[in-house]
């Protein structure tokens, strides 16, 4: 170990990261990628451990048990939710595989000199019930410091409600040993976490680099409108999220339907991901009813500038949002908001649905958004109808949410409240 003045706290050399992935644009890749920047910048070398990897090589351990489409770990999943009992066969299997994932995360520590441990998601949601079993045993047997990473538990999703496997979750999502430091990222679920369990925790919410001004239009992406089919005085109206029904797309069609502005075009960025087509094809339903224009652009985002596979550009998200004239986050649920805060980062006026916790942990700091609740109500409609009329207004919420941002949700923030929890394991 040695102290570094940018966490005012001693720093681990190595620090090991597991996750079932770490791959393309999910919430979970992309925190734990901001987690690494602070600790590289801190001087810490990080080190990863998953299923599916797009990481430096040099410095990852590919394990394709631990990711959660792995064919022997959906097969041994089958038996534990849905129903109330297991066969004795697939406790015998869970087992097995457990004892392989935790040979392969001894062999992960000694490769690359691990001194923390950060497991990030797979001791809160039993995606892959193996490996936070294997993960849980490690950490008991071995006494290495960890910061759990929690974004969301298995309470917090129906398909969980009824298992087999309620010793397993009782065990290790999360589990209780001393030398764990819990971080969750919102207030409700750090009060669950202690009434359930009645763990500790320390609440550190997603961030974006505020610190550094956001990337505008540029040679390369400034042909983006043109290159999805718009034209320049259209209003982009961008949904960046995956299509899955807890992001509540219907209300953004909803809206489109009652502006009446032929302008108006709907934006998906992203595609459905692992949660099936029916949510996909229900919303394209919608948009030919409500008689507005979408554009797909799934196949055009990704991680990087490039061509897909069709040899056309494909541009960042990073690309798009310079590009949007307002950004809709009509979400049921969700475990923190990262969308919201790139709107907020890119200073592109939303409309946000008030769940949970936005209503909790982020409404109440002051940022100046387009709200709704579960509804798109004529107010709604009046009062995105001013923000895209008026630019100084846009431009007056832009400057003071992107203040608030870098106040609450900065990467100083997650310097300070990461280093604290390093403290709290290794001393000052």
């Amino acid at each position: 170990m040695r102290i570094t003045t940018n966490l005012s706290c001693y720093v681990p050399r190595r620090v090991g990261f597991i996750s079932t992935r770490f791959h393309g644009t999910d919430g979970v890749t992309l925190e734990t990628r901001k987690w690494a920047d602070v600790l590289t910048a801190a001087g810490a070398e990080c080190c990863w451990f998953g299923g599916l990897l797009d990481t430096p090589a040099e410095t990852s351990r590919h394990v394709p048990l631990a990711f959660f489409g792995d064919p022997e770990i959906v097969e041994a999943q089958q038996d534990l939710f849905g129903r109330t009992t297991r066969s004795p066969a697939t406790t015998a299997r869970i087992y097995e595989l457990k004892e392989i994932l935790k040979r392969e995360l001894y062999a992960f520590r000694d490769q690359f000199g691990i001194e923390l441990l950060v497991p990030q998601n797979i001791l809160a949601i039993p995606m892959n019930i193996p490996l936070g079993l294997a993960t849980t045993e490690f950490i008991a047997e071995t006494g290495i410091p960890t910061i759990a990473h929690h974004h969301d538990f298995a309470w917090e999703r129906e398909r969980f409600t009824v298992t087999s496997g309620a010793d397993y979750l009782m065990a290790a999502f999360p589990p209780s040993i001393p030398h764990i430091e819990h971080v969750v990222i919102n207030s409700m679920a750090q009060k669950e976490l202690a009434r359930r369990y009645g763990l500790p925790s320390a609440l550190i919410p997603n961030v974006l680099d505020f610190e550094t001004p956001p990337p505008g239009l540029d040679r390369y992406n400034r042909d983006f409108r043109q290159e999805i089919g718009l034209a320049d005085d259209d209003i982009l109206v961008l949904q960046p999220t995956r299509v899955v029904p807890r992001k509540g797309i219907e209300h953004a069609i909803d809206l489109l339907r009652q502006l009446r502005e032929p302008r108006a075009k709907l934006v998906l960025s992203h595609p459905s991901g692992d949660e099936g087509n029916d949510y996909m094809h229900h919303i394209n339903e919608r948009i030919a009813d409500a008689g507005i224009e979408a554009v797909h652009i799934a196949d055009r985002v990704s991680e990087q500038r490039g061509t897909n596979a069709c040899g056309q550009k494909t541009y960042t998200l990073y690309d798009v949002y310079p590009h949007a004239d307002l950004v809709t986050y009509p979400s049921y649920y969700e475990g923190f908001g990262n969308a919201f805060l790139e709107a907020v980062y890119f200073g592109k006026p939303a409309v946000v649905n008030k769940y949970a916790v936005y209503a909790r942990d982020i409404d109440p700091l002051g940022f100046k958004t387009i709200e709704m609740s579960q509804i798109v109500t004529r107010d709604v409609v009046t009062q995105t109808r001013r923000v895209l009329d008026e630019a100084p207004l846009r431009a007056k919420w832009a400057a003071g949410n992107f203040e608030l941002g870098k106040k609450y949700f900065s990467y100083a923030v997650l310097r300070r409240k990461l280093g604290a929890r390093l403290a709290s394991l290794f001393g000052e």
